[in-house]
């Protein structure tokens, strides 16, 4: 009599046992999908910046629709109706860099012929306080013979190269934008029939209503962004006419437009240049400009910023906020800029979807709180103690 088979203990593997069919088809299968996952990471990591620049072109596009569409409505063909609107931005934008580069370059040879004058009086200020007796000609042999300067000429020498090679991507970058705007642009209405064309009847009226949406919000956008140019400029331009700072006007232009359509550094380019030009008058008015550049731009983001963007995009001062802070942290100056137009759409888009409510007539909904089923608050329970031994002593 044979004895029964045994089972085969754990971890070993029984005799002329063979690997499940699904198995190596279930090892290349990961193998795979890994293998997809790293060259998609690899391939967006490469192509970022690409993508940003499409975003800025849609967003572009977005701005320039309501003209476009205008245009087009009186029988405009769109392609030229968009050209026309990019020739037009790209003359003001060239008229004023023209007029604020003349302006600039005029203030920098005053300024540097100004400085022995500058430097003769920092001189006697030194000699009259501290008893010195310093002269212009030992500093200026100084200066001449330093090996500090001589490393900074070095130095200098070297960026050049870097600085055109920046330069030159900054250009292609900004062109690149231009032509995807523009293609965005003159070509809408085909890109929306050819994205609505690969989905059903009910998501094509969703996808319009969204498009719709979005180049509302954008243009609310760039409303309340010109209207606050428009506040800065004429703050400033106050300010530098009353201590008697050259080219004031277009100083006022200046720090509007670069403070609000520059995020991040804006504003610190924006203030640079005026308180350079006021130092070529008084170099103590250029205190006065940077105090009241620091004051502003408190006042700014912390009152009139807020109250603006709740009116023309519709969404909460701390959500407009929020957003600007997400959309710095996720794609740095880009997303600062487009980020308060890209929540209003997005608040707006879903609020059509959310289910709302009567609310109840509840005193706490307006903040007030009423008296709970354990009766009087302790406040009340406190002033009536503090009141019994006033109310005992006049029965008396």
């Amino acid at each position: 009599m044979t004895p029964p088979d045994q089972p085969p203990a754990p971890g070993t593997v029984a005799p002329g046992a063979r690997m499940p069919r699904w198995l190596p088809r279930a090892m290349v299968l990961a193998l795979a999908l890994i293998a997809a996952f790293q060259l998609g990471s690899w391939a967006f990591h490469q192509l970022t910046a690409l993508l940003i620049n499409i975003l800025i072109a849609f967003f572009l596009a977005l701005a320039i629709e309501p003209a476009v569409s205008r245009m087009a409505a009186r029988g405009m063909r769109r392609g030229l109706a968009t050209f026309l609107v990019f020739l037009g931005l790209t003359i003001v934008a060239a008229g004023f860099v023209t007029l604020l580069g003349s302006m600039l370059a005029g203030q920098i040879i005053k300024m540097v012929e100004s400085f022995p004058d500058y430097l003769d009086s920092l001189i006697n200020w030194i000699n009259e306080t501290f008893h010195t007796e310093l002269r212009r000609v030992d500093i200026q042999e100084g200066l001449l013979h330093s090996d500090w300067l001589r490393k900074y000429a070095q130095n200098s020498a070297a960026g050049v190269l870097d600085v055109s090679a920046q330069v030159l991507g900054g250009l292609f970058q900004l062109l690149t934008v231009a032509l995807f705007s523009f293609y965005f642009a003159a070509d809408g209405p085909r890109l929306r029939r050819a994205l609505c064309s690969v989905l059903p009847p009910a998501r094509q009226a969703e996808v319009l209503r969204a498009w719709e949406i979005a180049v509302d919000k954008t243009g609310g956008y760039l409303y309340s962004r010109g209207l606050m140019a428009l506040i800065s400029g004429i703050a400033h331009y106050i300010l530098l006419q009353a201590l008697g700072v050259p080219y004031a006007p277009v100083l006022g232009v200046w720090v509007g437009l670069v403070s609000q359509f520059i995020p991040t550094i804006g504003t610190y380019l924006a203030g640079a240049l005026p308180m350079l030009i006021a130092f070529t008058v008084e170099p103590w008015y250029a205190v006065w400009v940077l105090v009241f550049v620091v004051v502003y731009q408190q006042f700014e983001n912390y009152v009139l910023q807020p109250k603006l963007t709740a009116k023309t995009v519709d969404i909460h001062p701390a959500v407009a906020f929020g957003s600007v802070i997400a959309g710095t942290a996720l794609l740095g100056a880009v997303g600062a800029l487009v980020a308060i137009p890209a929540v209003a759409t997005l608040q707006a888009f879903l609020g059509a979807y959310v289910k709302r409510y009567v609310v109840t007539d509840d005193p706490r909904v307006q903040g007030h709180r009423g008296r709970g089923p354990g009766g009087p608050g302790l406040l009340a329970r406190i002033r009536r103690l503090r009141s019994g031994p006033a109310r005992t002593q006049e029965s008396a």
